[in-house]
Formats: C-alpha cells, sequence, structure tokens
C-alpha cells in the first residue's frame, strides 16, 4: 500500500511544527520537519563560511554536503557527515539565513531527494512551507496553517528564553520572513489549491489538531 502522505505548509510562527508533532502521535505516522533540513544547510554554509550568493561555491558545497535524518526514539534527528547538528539549528541567526539561502534553486533541489526518499516508505506528515505544493503534489491531504502576524510574534517572543529578547524585533524578523519566503522566485510560499486553509489565531493547538484529524479521517 502507498504510504500515506499529509503536508502542513505554512508562515513562520504559526504554529505547524507543534500541531504537526501532536497530530503524528494521535496518527501514529511519522514527523518529518523539512525546515530543520534548510536550517541545517544554513548552519553548514555558516560553519563553513561559505558564500552561497555564488553559483558555482554553492553548487560545490551543495555536491559534498551529506545531510540527513535518522529515525531515533521514533524522532528524526537531523546528521551533517555522521555529526547530529539538531541542538545547533534553532538560533534566530540561523533561522534567517535558512530562509534567504532557500530561495535559491540549487538548495531546494538538493534536498528534494531527501524528502521524497523518507515518504516512500513511511505514513509521515511533512511539515514546511512548499510541501503541498512542489515536494509533495499529490499529497493525500493538504494543510495550509496561518495565523495573524502580531499572534505569531507573540508565540514565537514567548518561547525565547534570553531576557534580552525584543518582542518589536522578533515581530521584524518574522515579517522578513514572511517576505522573503512569499517572494521568491524558487517555490514560494503560498497555499496550495487544493489544501484546506486553518487560521490558527484564535485557535488552540488541540483545536487546530481535532480539526485535522476530522478533516483526514474523511479523506
Amino acid at each position: 500500500m502507498k504510504p500515506k502522505i499529509i503536508t502542513i505548509d505554512g508562515p513562520a510562527g504559526a504554529g505547524k511544527t507543534t500541531v504537526s508533532k501532536l497530530l503524528s502521535k494521535k496518527l501514529q505516522c511519522v514527523y518529518v520537519d523539512t525546515g530543520a533540513l534548510y536550517r541545517g544547510v544554513a548552519f553548514e554554509i555558516q560553519r563553513q563560511n561559505i558564500n552561497w550568493k555564488n553559483d558555482t561555491e554553492l553548487e560545490d558545497f551543495l555536491k559534498a554536503l551529506d545531510l540527513n535524518f535518522v529515525m531515533e526514539k521514533d524522532a528524526f534527528i537531523l546528521m551533517s557527515s555522521g555529526r547530529n547538528i539538531t541542538d545547533f539549528i534553532r538560533t534566530p541567526e540561523i533561522s534567517m539565513l535558512a530562509s534567504s539561502s532557500s530561495a535559491r534553486p540549487q538548495v531546494r533541489s538538493a534536498l528534494l531527494d531527501i524528502q521524497r526518499n523518507i515518504a516512500k516508505t513511511k505514513n509521515a506528515i511533512f511539515e514546511g512551507r512548499d510541501m503541498g505544493t512542489v515536494v509533495f503534489p499529490d499529497a493525500a491531504v493538504k494543510f495550509f496553517l496561518f495565523a495573524d502576524l502580531t499572534i505569531r510574534a507573540t508565540r514565537r517572543f514567548d518561547e525565547m528564553p534570553d531576557e534580552t529578547k525584543d518582542i518589536h524585533k522578533v515581530q521584524k524578523e518574522i515579517q522578513i520572513r514572511d517576505h522573503n519566503d512569499s517572494q521568491r522566485r524558487s517555490a514560494p510560499l503560498k497555499s496550495a489549491k487544493d489544501a484546506i486553509e486553518i487560521n490558527a489565531s484564535f485557535l488552540t493547538i488541540e483545536q487546530v489538531v481535532d480539526k485535522m484529524l476530522k478533516i483526514i479521517e474523511k479523506a
């Protein structure tokens, strides 16, 4: 039987990760954070001091990149050349670099095979920004999760442990990411034509998941 693929796309801070993790537990399937792949690329770009705007340098870098997910306790951890980099890719700096560098079609092309290979053998929920539009256009169910900018910024702000954090800076960074992701030429952030859009501005995580479960059951 062909594995069942569910995609959840949407802008930064909409709650995709939390929703996807909980939904995967309810459905007892694999959860794949595709954003982690792009953060992994960004982490290595920074670590290796790569000029990712230079085509030749970027292509050489991507050819040598050994990035993949490894299953550990029912979750995927991100490995780069055999090293677990999962704990190093969640900084605001890496997130911003991931948003910028992922606009390069070479980067997106290099990561397609990793994502599609996972989907060949497992029922999975893929979270990202172009899962339903580009990576899995034939997914069984597609969702586009969004929320108001101020609410998304507040959620991100509350998650940050740093006492010097600034809500205005967080909101500005999300605005920039929204613009970069939606305006890029290659696989821009947008809702697939057959995606089910959910406004999570005033819904709890549990309410969003319950809504998705009912839709999936009918699919």
